[in-house]
């Protein structure tokens, strides 16, 4: 019985066991050029050219039961100890980059990040505020308004915000991973919504940014958020690039200055 294996390249290898079905393959292959056949009890793959050269399809077909008897083609020992040296080297050389280039992480010691101070939130003393504002409109705030007040004023010290990440580090740097995000609003009042930017460094440089949106922040517990990313960075930190809470009259943005340009209340904003 006749037994080939075949391949065109792109559906793997095949085993064929006459030349008829293999004259079939052959015919249907899109790209004859990348056909290779391998005749058993041989020891090469050759193209199709070459087996039509020395196993002619032309050749009638054979009953099962004759034995059909072929000059096998000898291959030089000097030839394939080439390709067995060839493929060694080429193996040991791959084997050998791997290994040098192998990025090794060690775990460490894992990072606790609180957000800074936003730049256009100045410390405020609330208390003096409402004294000023009382002076200027010549009557007193009821409790709500001071509360309020005191609230979007003094907002950074009432919604922290906090990364926790664990840490590796190799030769190439640090690897940030299971990254989570905290907000823990202290307001006594819900958040309508929060939008938090993670920044990755790298060199004193930013090499990555990701943002996330919060919604319906509980004063009652801290609001979280698993990041299934890894960063590979020097260091990350985390801000609020924007926050929403109509329970207080709060809007907060990173790009403003201040709400309707009021220095005195700077994030109030009338509830839409």
């Amino acid at each position: 019985m006749e037994k080939y294996l075949f391949t065109d390249g792109t559906n793997g290898v095949r085993e064929v066991h006459s030349q008829e079905e293999l004259k079939k393959i052959v015919e249907s292959a899109a790209r004859p050029d990348l056909i290779r056949i391998w005749v058993f009890n041989t020891h090469e793959w050759i193209s199709c050219t070459d087996f039509n050269k020395q196993y002619s399809f032309s050749k009638k077909q054979t009953p099962d039961n004759t034995i059909i008897k072929r000059k096998q083609v000898a291959v030089p020992a000097r030839r394939w100890l080439s390709k067995t040296l060839l493929f060694t080297i080429t193996g040991a050389a791959i084997f050998l980059v791997y290994n040098f280039t192998r990025v090794e992480w060690k775990k460490a010691m894992p990072v606790s990040i609180t957000a800074d101070r936003p730049a256009n939130v100045p410390l405020m003393d609330a208390d003096s505020l409402i004294q000023e504002i009382e002076m200027t409109r010549g009557q007193k705030l009821d409790k709500i308004t001071r509360t309020n007040l005191r609230l979007r004023n003094t907002w950074p010290e009432r919604i922290l915000l906090q990364l926790n990440a664990g840490r590796d580090t190799s030769s190439a740097g640090s690897r940030f991973h299971d990254v989570e995000l905290t907000i823990d609003n202290t307001t006594g009042y819900n958040l309508d919504n929060a939008i938090v930017k993670l920044t990755a460094w790298k060199n004193n440089e930013v090499s990555a940014t990701d943002t996330f949106r919060f919604g319906s922040i509980s004063y009652a517990m801290p609001a979280k958020r698993i990041i299934k990313d890894s960063y590979r960075a020097d260091s990350l930190s985390v801000s609020f690039s924007s926050l929403k809470a109509k329970a207080f009259n709060f809007c907060y943005s990173t790009d403003k200055k201040s709400n309707y340009g009021n220095n005195t209340d700077k994030w109030f904003c009338r509830e839409q």
